[in-house]
Parts: C-alpha cells; structure tokens; sequence
C-alpha cells in the first residue's frame, strides 16, 4: 500500500495535473486515495467499485464531506467489543483470525448497525477494516509488539484525516464497472469530463483467490463467506470478469471503451505484464478512440514492474 501512495499515486496525480477536468468517473477504484486528493483540486468526484469493502471505504473519504464518529458514536461501536456470545454470527471470521479477534471483529460489526447515520457507519466500518489489516500486518514472531484491538481503534479514530470538503456533491456507487459507465451514458445531468480507468489485471482464478487475504474485508463486512460465486456471476462477460485468453480480455475492454465512448477524454492505467503488452492496450483503444500521450513510470527496481497510463 505505501508504494502504491508514495509512487503509482504520485506518477498517476503527475499525468492527471496535465490534463484540464472539473469532474471525473472512476469505474474501478480500489483504495479511495486517488478520489481523496482529487477532491483537494476541487474536483467533482464520481467513483465506484463492485466490492462493497472499498465501496463503504469510498463513500467514508470520498462521499463524505465533513462527518466525523463522535466520541458517543466510538463507545456504541467499541462496547463489550471482547465479550464472547453463543456463537460467533460470522463464523467465517475463524479462517482470519484468532477466536479472541474473531469475537471482536463480530461484536464490532453488530454494534456498528446501531449507529443511526450512514455516513458513521461506512466511517465506522473503514477504521475497522484498517485494525484487521493492522492484525494481518503481523508474523508469529512479532505478535508480542500488537496492541488490543479497541485500542487500535480509537488511535486510528483519533489520527482519521479529517474529511476534505471540496463543495462538490461527490458520489460513489457499488456496480459493475460497465453498468456503473453505462448509467452515466444514459444520466444527461452529469457526464463527466474525464474517466479513469485501471485496468483490472488478466484473472483466470476466482475473485476471492485473486483478493488474497484481502478477502477477509469483505466477508466480514457481508458476515458470510457464501456470496462469492454470486458476485462471480454477476459480473457476467465483462471487463473484470475471469477470463481464459488474452483475446477475450481485449475484446472485453473494447467493449467497456465504447460504452463509455460519450465522456470526452480517457486515462487508463496499466501495470506492463507479460500477458497484455502496451502496444496491444493502444491498438485496442485506437479501435475506439484515437490514443494521445503514453505515459511511463518504471518502478522495476522496487517491483520489477512499470506503471503505464494511456490517455485518449
């Protein structure tokens, strides 16, 4: 994740200050900190991902203007955090952590729908999401420097960034990509100037072998491990979806650049891998729009790899 902040972020903020947009859709947004320090430019920020993990993460930085958990709010979602029931609501959370943990992540989650606005609980949900990545953070042999996780929490409560208010009715939606760029073609009140799109890597796996540990987010925000190969069916044969060949995943992103083919300028972002090659990502955005500037970032001393944007 630090790389990502202090370097594709940077490069990707550097090749956006080159381009003139008062608004922007993000399909795929992953982490929320693009939008964030867009919202900083004053920019109106439409973002939005199928995972409702980063969904609830989007709608607490990006949607949310000036809400802060109050320290009434932070006692409703911390109380008896630790006690033990009957049994653990989600029990899916025993595959991520131990049964102590297990207990508060489930206490947590209940206590959480007790708060009476939306914006606190999607805030409410995001720091708790970042005390089970603090958990993952460690090995068996560094356990002993972890801190109890109620702890954890109010000190992430405490250092929160406050929220930026950049006067902008910003939105975030939890859709497929394509229906999400679908929705704006057929809303006339608001087409954005400019979409960002990262390219979703090549995946022939399932989405929940893909996420890796990151996967716990989202099972513990839906408390159900049992919805995956749902959410897998729904994405249909679009971009995003599982695909076999190189073939299919270029036909697929031929067919989400059309259907976003009314919003007047593009910045797609691709890691350069040895499955989709720069060359064939242009030859295919060439086939619905003529390709401007390619910009290039090599991060391959760190990672190996180089970060490519594309605008169109």
């Amino acid at each position: 994740m630090e790389l990502y902040k202090n370097g594709w972020l940077a490069f990707e903020l550097n090749v956006l200050r080159r381009l003139k947009f008062a608004s922007v859709a993000i399909p795929l947004l992953g982490e929320p900190h693009l939008g964030v320090y867009l919202k900083r430019w004053k920019v109106l920020v439409s973002a939005n991902d199928p995972l409702q993990s980063n969904y609830v993460k989007a709608i607490a930085s990006i949607e949310n203007n000036s809400k802060h958990l109050s320290e009434e709010e932070v006692e409703v979602v911390l109380e008896d955090a630790y006690v033990p029931h009957y049994r653990l609501k989600n029990p899916a959370l025993r595959k991520w952590f131990s049964e102590t943990d297990s207990w508060w992540f489930d206490n947590v989650r209940q206590n959480i729908e007790k708060l009476e606005s939306p914006m606190a609980k999607a805030i409410a949900f995001s720091l708790v999401m970042n005390v089970g990545d603090y958990v993952h953070s460690f090995s068996e042999e560094t356990l002993q420097l972890r801190q109890p996780l109620s702890k954890v929490f109010r000190r992430l409560w405490l250092r929160n960034i406050a929220p930026i208010n950049n006067g902008k009715q910003n939105f975030c939606q939890n859709k497929h990509p394509k229906d999400y760029i679908a929705e704006h073609k057929q809303d006339f009140d608001f087409v954005p100037n400019l979409m960002f799109l990262r390219l979703p890597p090549f995946r022939n796996s399932s989405l929940v072998k893909s996420l890796g540990w990151k996967a716990w987010r989202e099972e513990w925000l839906r408390q159900a491990d049992d919805f995956w190969e749902d959410l897998e069916q729904s994405f249909g044969d679009k971009l995003n979806s599982k695909v076999e060949t190189k073939s299919q995943y270029l036909s697929l992103l031929k067919d989400f650049l059309e259907t976003a083919s009314n919003i007047e300028k593009w910045a797609i972002a691709h890691i350069e891998n040895e499955f989709v090659s720069t060359q064939e990502l242009i030859e295919t955005i060439n086939q619905v729009r003529k390709v401007e500037t390619v910009f290039t970032k090599d991060f391959s001393e760190l990672t190996g790899k180089k970060a490519i944007i594309i605008t169109a």
